[in-house]
């Protein structure tokens, strides 16, 4: 279970999130949706460790982030914006390296990373090397690299985005096999129609902070709008910068 609880973060004179509490428990999916510059990758990228916050809690399975990120990363799946591949090592390479930063070695990593390459479909080019490798094809191994430590939450920001149809259907079936295994998964993603299929709840947020935070379903309630895309759109109008 992720729960974050009024953070924030500030880069020189600009505020990116400003007080944003949301929690995301497990054996759901929680889409986390905002415009562009809203703070949707500001707070993931601290959730995930890689930012320190200025102010405000979070925690991964009750460990803070910040006091304990080491043993936080444990319990954590990440899948930035453009992850990138080391191009001279082949995909199997990719994902057992990362394997072995999580402590797995041996037999135990090679049949993690032989179970996950299974599950996604990769094993047509997972001893290539990942130098040309279409998006599609990068995307699923920094998925796979991602899942290699069988962590119980999952931080997925925009995973789609640049994917052909037959790959985004695929990733969407993992995403609910995800959740059907008792995961807890955080999804950022610009398509209203994936939030919809997707999400169990979801959080908006525009100028670094939580405009709303209900279901699908909720969301139009509260917004008066039978389209979720015009409900995200008067959501974002109430928030003042």
């Amino acid at each position: 279970m992720i729960v974050v609880d009024r953070l924030t973060k500030s880069f020189g004179d600009v505020q990116a999130i400003r007080g944003v509490s949301f929690s995301a428990p497990d054996g759901k999916i929680t889409g986390l949706l905002g415009p562009n510059g809203a703070g949707k990758s500001t707070t993931l990228r601290a959730l995930y460790t890689v930012l320190k916050p200025d102010s405000g809690t979070a925690t991964i399975d009750g460990i803070d982030v910040v006091e304990n990120e080491l043993e936080a990363r444990r319990h954590i799946g990440a899948l930035p914006h453009g992850a990138g591949l080391y191009p001279h090592l082949t995909a199997r390479e990719n994902i057992a390296y990362y394997g072995r930063l999580y402590g797995l070695s041996g037999e135990a990593l090679d049949h993690r990373v032989d179970d996950i390459v299974s599950r996604l479909g990769i094993g047509d080019f997972v001893d290539r090397r990942t130098k040309g490798f279409s998006q599609g094809q990068r995307t699923k191994v920094a998925l796979a690299r991602s899942l290699v430590n069988e962590p119980q939450n999952i931080i997925l920001d925009e995973p789609t985005n640049g994917l052909d149809v037959m790959a985004t259907r695929s990733l969407r079936e993992l995403v609910r096999q995800l959740k059907t295994a008792g995961k807890c998964v955080l999804f950022s993603s610009h398509v209203m129609q994936e939030v919809a299929a997707l999400c169990d709840d979801i959080v908006i947020i525009s100028a670094g902070q939580v405009a709303i935070h209900d279901s699908a379903d909720g969301i139009r309630e509260k917004t008066g709008c039978d389209d979720l895309e015009d409900a995200f759109v008067r959501a974002i109008s109430m928030v003042k910068e």
